[in-house]
């Protein structure tokens, strides 16, 4: 058997209200909100980045699975916003956590399932018997553009990982991806804010594939949508993930759970893995969850996992989703907020 033996999560504490930042660029808070069905985002603080949110992940994920970090043969790290064009961000990690220097370091890119591809390659060579432990991670600081749509929901925060073989607890029941070349969404090299295709990125990027993965998937694994516990799709705004899901068959209630993006926004690469984590949280034995990404350019990545016996042992031994979300926040204004983020895209 071959799944996830911990896993943890880490969002800033910083805030910023969507009527906050409506109010600087004079649009209706309240259509909105209802739009966008988000009411706040977390901001990374001045000495946040991928690196630290990736780092505090994993210590939650390690706190879950207990296990030897020299055990951990590879380690991969998704991101939109590594902080280096060239240097890798799990290099750094891997010395903060006590990994190494025996193992297989890699950063990865596509859009915002670069965590899921973590996720994905880290199980793979567990599977495959090639080592004991591999750690996944999607961690971002989105980038908006100010005043751009996007800037609503551009987020901070991460999601991390461990894959084993031994005290599995959600085991890895099927997996699947559906990939083209659709151009939703992009930027280029030395641009700061990424571009989109404004409607585009809905039904021939996001919807296409977001649906014909999860079709796919239960097609190849025999499993019916009432059959799920919970499912968590990709949240690059309210409206979407809830869409999608309904569109599948799945019902409000097993989406609540997964569905963090009102309070937390879009985190790029952490999005559905850390509305995953949420699931986690409350997941009973022998329950089955549906994980379902989704990366600009464009592909979704999909997975089915069965809690065992164990994951009642490892919930409590770290901090919970929600529980990160809800507490000690600081909300900070549009001047704040506008400090904090040129500190981050600046600081060399």
């Amino acid at each position: 058997m071959a799944g996830i033996v911990g896993y943890g999560s880490y969002v800033p504490r910083y805030r910023i209200r969507t009527s906050t930042i409506a109010e600087q660029w004079g649009d209706d808070a309240k259509v909105i909100e209802k739009g966008l069905m988000m009411l706040e985002k977390t901001v990374p603080g001045r000495d946040e980045d991928t690196i630290t949110i990736a780092v505090e992940a994993a210590k939650n994920a390690l706190k879950r699975a207990q296990i030897n970090p020299q055990d951990i043969g590879a380690v991969y790290i998704g991101s939109e916003s590594h902080p280096y064009a060239v240097k890798p961000s799990g290099t750094v990690l891997i010395d903060a956590m006590g990994i190494g220097p025996n193992v297989h370091v890699a950063d990865f890119e596509f859009a915002c399932k670069a965590g899921a591809e973590a996720m994905f390659v880290a199980y793979s060579h567990v599977k495959s018997g090639n080592m004991k432990y591999a750690l996944g991670i999607g961690a971002d600081t989105s980038q908006g553009a100010p005043g751009d749509a996007l800037e609503y929901s551009a987020a901070a925060g991460g999601s991390a990982f461990i894959f084993g073989d031994e005290n599995v607890i959600a085991e890895v029941v099927e997996t699947h991806s559906f990939t083209s070349d659709t151009a939703d969404f992009w930027r280029r090299e030395y641009q700061m804010y990424p571009r989109h295709g404004g409607r585009f990125t809905g039904d021939p990027a996001y919807f296409k594939h977001v649906l014909n993965s999860t079709k796919i998937i239960l097609e190849k694994s025999g499993i019916k949508p009432e059959e799920f516990a919970h499912a968590v799709f990709h949240m690059p705004n309210g409206r979407f993930p809830l869409k999608a899901g309904k569109t599948m068959g799945f019902n409000e209630e097993q989406l609540k759970q997964g569905w963090v993006v009102n309070t937390m926004g879009n985190t790029y690469s952490g999005s559905s893995i850390t509305g995953f984590s949420s699931i986690m949280d409350v997941l009973k034995p022998g329950e089955l969850a549906l994980l379902v990404s989704f990366g600009s350019g464009a592909g979704s990545d999909s997975f089915i996992f069965r809690a065992t016996d164990k994951i009642t042992e490892v919930q409590d031994r770290a901090p919970k989703m929600r529980e990160l979300l809800d507490n000690n926040k600081i909300y900070l204004s549009y001047g704040q907020y506008a400090a904090y983020r040129k500190k981050i895209q600046f600081n060399d």
